[in-house]
């Protein structure tokens, strides 16, 4: 870059006034924080699809949860290769709403009734709203929202959940079912794989995480949106290795077998999911790359 002798008598002259400015227009801004976003929304045909960030949390010893089969060396090499650190992990909790135009629809709720308030309040909606609540499988962190301090938060919904997974829950003894489901369980319509919640919306089996585990296959004008819950729950440590074993699967073997059948039809297929517990707005797609997938996340293909 070259400077002319006229730019040089302009810089120069400039000087005195620049330093003549108060000292003030040099103060720091205060420090904000860190901060995410609490919901994204997306078109599919003439639907909204709207993720909604419930809570997240960090958890140390993540080996402790994934790849428990496997060496703690082969776990480090992967979460390296993966720029991962090997002794934490962030928990993302992600509930989905879905506006048919006719009805509002939410997908499992959270770990409590403020939590799943807030978020759905955040994507501009209120509990009120919400005419049905489909719940893909019993664990705490997706019924926790179904009930609080002043009792049902849906209270003009109605519940939709798999019949295998309410009946196994129910013969369970747990806290969780008898205090959030229990007391919903005369309004819950039972349903098995293959079932229509709403036109477009399609029950899949996909057993193993929990006895009745469901995804739900969304679909509008032939666009198609899978939501599959907690078939994999992180996107390296299960969804790109589908055989590591993961402690909240409840039959191990069978929660390989159902990830790799699914993520197999999602990569072939080319079909958008969201995941439960994928890295927020937990919207994207599946590659297969070697023995197992690749999380692709969501950029700006919906918004097209």
């Amino acid at each position: 870059m070259k400077l002319t002798r006229r730019a040089a008598l302009s810089l120069g002259a400039s000087l005195p006034l620049a330093a003549a400015l108060p000292h003030a227009a040099a103060a720091k801004a205060e420090m904000k924080g860190m901060d995410i976003a609490k919901s994204r929304r997306v078109e599919l045909g003439e639907f909204e699809v709207t993720t909604l960030l419930a809570g997240t949390a960090t958890r140390d010893e993540p080996q402790s949860i994934f790849g428990m089969n496997v060496s703690p060396e082969e776990f480090a090499k992967v979460s390296e290769e993966a720029f991962l650190p090997a002794d934490k992990v962030q928990f993302f909790f992600t509930p989905t709403l879905i506006n048919t135009g006719s009805e509002l629809i939410l997908f499992d709720t959270g770990l409590n009734a403020k939590g799943i308030t807030a978020a759905v309040e955040a994507a501009g909606y209120t509990a009120e709203q919400v005419d049905k609540v489909v719940i893909t499988h019993m664990h705490g962190d997706h019924i926790g929202g179904l009930m609080g301090e002043d009792g049902e938060t849906f209270k003009n919904a109605s519940y939709i959940a798999g019949a295998a997974e309410h009946n196994h829950w129910s013969k369970a003894d747990n806290d969780g079912f008898k205090s959030k489901v229990a007391p919903l369980s005369d309004k819950m319509t039972m349903i098995e794989g293959g079932a229509s919640v709403a036109s477009g919306i399609t029950s899949v089996l996909a057993a193993g995480h929990t006895p009745g585990h469901m995804g739900y296959m969304i679909e509008s004008n032939g666009a198609q949106l899978m939501l599959i819950a907690d078939l994999a729950n992180h996107p390296v440590w299960s969804l790109a290795k589908p055989d590591w074993e993961v402690r909240f699967d409840m039959d191990k073997a069978q929660a390989a077998e159902s990830r790799r059948k699914v993520l197999g039809m999602l990569a072939a297929d080319r079909v958008a999911m969201v995941g439960y517990h994928m890295p927020f707005p937990a919207m994207g797609y599946v590659a297969t790359k070697g023995d197992g997938f690749e999380y692709v996340p969501m950029s700006y293909q919906m918004m097209l």
